[in-house]
C-alpha cells in the first residue's frame, strides 16, 4: 500500500512548493559528515482510506523536516524511468518490481559516499518495504565503518520489513533504529523526528 503526504492542519497540498531534483547533493552550510538520501513520489497517493493527488511526497516532507534540524547534505533519489502519478498504475509496477527482485535504475546516481559517515536513507513504504530502488541505492555504494539509518512513511504498516531489507543488503553494516511516520499525520511529528535524532547526536539541541 503507497501512503501520503499532508502538512498541518490538512491543507491543500498545491500550495505545497516543490523541490527541483538535483544530480548532486544539495551541500550544507558546514562540513557535514551525513548523508540524508530518500527517495519519495508525488501523485496519486493513499489518504486516510482514499485517494489525493499531492504534488509533495510524504518522504519529501519527512526528509525537509530532518533536513532542517541537523547539519546534513541532502539527496534525492529518482527513478531513471519516472513512477506513475496514477496510484494503481504505480501499486502495480511496485508489485512486479518485488516478484522480479528488481533494481530500478536510478537517474542520478551518486558517485561515492565515502565522505560521510552516517547515512539517512528515506523511503515510504510499499507492500510491506521499501520501494526496490532503495535496494538499487543500497547496491550501488560501499557503507563499511558508515552508519544507516532508516525512516519511513507509512499508511498502515509501520516499518514493515525495512530493517530487514537493509540488513541483508548490508551484511555487517551498523543499522541505527528506524523511524517510521504515518504519512497522513507526517507534518505533525516533529517531536517524534527530534527524538530519532537525539541518541545518534545528529542533534544536540
Amino acid at each position: 500500500m503507497l501512503s501520503s503526504c499532508t502538512s498541518p492542519p490538512r491543507p491543500d497540498p498545491a500550495s505545497t512548493p516543490t523541490a527541483d531534483p538535483k544530480e548532486e547533493p544539495t551541500t550544507s552550510a558546514g562540513s557535514a559528515r551525513t548523508l540524508l538520501a530518500y527517495f519519495s513520489r508525488p501523485g496519486e497517493n493513499y489518504y486516510y482510506g482514499g485517494r489525493r493527488d499531492l504534488e509533495v511526497g510524504n518522504t519529501e516532507v519527512l526528509a525537509r523536516m530532518i533536513a532542517d534540524l541537523i547539519d546534513c547534505d541532502t539527496y534525492r533519489i529518482e527513478a531513471a524511468v519516472p513512477y506513475s502519478a496514477d496510484y494503481d498504475a504505480t501499486v502495480a509496477r511496485n508489485s512486479q518490481e518485488q516478484d522480479d527482485e528488481a533494481r530500478p535504475a536510478i537517474a542520478n546516481p551518486l558517485p561515492s559516499i565515502a565522505q560521510y559517515d552516517t547515512v539517512l536513507v528515506g523511503s515510504p513504504i510499499w507492500n510491506v518495504r521499501p520501494p526496490m530502488i532503495l535496494n538499487t541505492f543500497l547496491d550501488s555504494h560501499d557503507y563499511t565503518a558508515k552508519v544507516v539509518q532508516p525512516f519511513v512513511t507509512y499508511a498502515v504498516s509501520g516499518l514493515g520489513r525495512t530493517e530487514a531489507v537493509y540488513a541483508a543488503a548490508l551484511p555487517g553494516v551498523q543499522l541505527g533504529p528506524g523511524l517510521a511516520v504515518q504519512g497522513e499525520e507526517v507534518a505533525r511529528h516533529r517531536d517524534d523526528v527530534e527524538a530519532w535524532l537525539r541518541p545518534s547526536g545528529l542533534l544536540t539541541t
